[in-house]
């Protein structure tokens, strides 16, 4: 799709670009403290069955999620006015999440300032080939790109390896300021998992955490997928990307029931956020509202969003996401061999 005026749209979401502590206090309040709640509720209701702690577990995942928001929005320095107060509210809500906020929020500004790109692609992204790479790629190098776009190695896996093991190292050239913070998240979630695990013993803990975290974990990695993986999205080569373009055209508007945007943080206004990662996640929808050139971006629901675990590769020619069986009946019609080819 193409939007008219696009160079004028930072200006028009720029009026929700600021914050407003009261509001911003007022979520932490209502997220952190129902989620010690829920969490203090699945504890006490394994003494009965984990059948019935499961029913707090699940909201408690819901509001893990939203935490994760808070701490998103730290990153952009979008959730205070201040940058203090930003990164330490961050840095918490980085050990409830496991996330260490500065290595994130590298990650996360290359990802701002990538996506749709596609000789930009490999940092804070989805790994996304085109099909004419994955046709021309050797049988070690497919084999281990449909693994890992597996939904069940993707959203089973994918919070292990990213969350617990990826997240505890720094990464390579890191300066010494995101290392230490880096150390500092480490430490600090060893001491109240430690804390955890004497107040109410190490099976509880992992029975409960480990069933939130694997819940909510799956949730975040589903909502970055869905909302850059979607019929008509926005891949381009650098001479062609535009930043405002990959950012509407590339991200979608995830139409959520209320509940669900709630737990959600507003996240489903993907192309707001990524339009202006300043705009607190609280006046996102606002902005969405008041911007009438953002009526018309990609739009999913629950139910449409599901069709995106049949996307597997970008075709260039197309425009469109196609899944793996269209591009064997594709090269199979051009006679283009999907066989094992030699490694140099």
């Amino acid at each position: 799709m193409t939007l008219q005026n696009t160079k004028n749209l930072k200006k028009q979401v720029a009026p929700f670009e600021k914050s407003t502590t009261k509001e911003s206090i007022w979520q932490i309040i209502n997220t952190v403290g129902p989620f010690v709640i829920l969490w203090y509720l699945a504890y006490i209701s394994l003494s009965v069955s984990y059948w019935l702690a499961l029913i707090p577990i699940v909201i408690a995942a819901g509001f893990l999620t939203r935490i994760f928001i808070i701490f998103h929005d730290c990153t952009h320095h979008s959730f205070f006015k201040s940058r203090k107060a930003n990164r330490i509210v961050g840095t918490a809500m980085g050990v409830l999440t496991i996330f260490p906020f500065d290595q994130w929020g590298h990650e996360h500004s290359v990802h701002h300032a990538t996506s749709g790109n596609l000789d930009k692609r490999g940092t804070g992204d989805i790994w996304t080939l085109t099909v004419e790479e994955y046709l021309a790629a050797p049988l070690r190098l497919r084999l281990a790109y449909r693994f890992y776009r597996n939904p069940i190695v993707m959203f089973g896996l994918g919070p292990i390896w990213v969350f617990m093991i990826k997240n505890r190292f720094n990464r390579k050239g890191a300066r010494q300021k995101e290392r230490m913070n880096t150390y500092l998240t480490n430490v600090i979630i060893v001491a109240l998992i430690a804390l955890l695990c004497w107040a109410v013993g190490w099976q509880s803990f992992l029975i409960v955490q480990g069933s939130i975290f694997m819940l909510s974990g799956s949730i975040g990695i589903w909502l970055f997928y869905v909302q850059h993986t979607f019929e008509d999205s926005y891949f381009v080569e650098d001479k062609e990307w535009e930043y405002v373009k990959a950012a509407v055209e590339g991200s979608s508007f995830y139409k959520l029931p209320k509940v669900m945007q709630f737990l959600t943080g507003n996240i489903g206004f993907h192309h707001v956020h990524h339009l202006s990662p300043r705009v607190p996640n609280y006046k996102l929808e606002e902005a969405h509202k008041n911007t009438p050139p953002l009526q018309n971006v990609p739009t999913i629901t629950l139910a449409t969003s599901l069709k995106s675990l049949r996307f597997r590769l970008w075709d260039e020619k197309k425009q469109d996401f196609v899944t793996f069986k269209a591009v064997k009946s594709l090269a199979k019609k051009n006679n283009i061999s999907v066989q094992a080819k030699p490694e140099h």
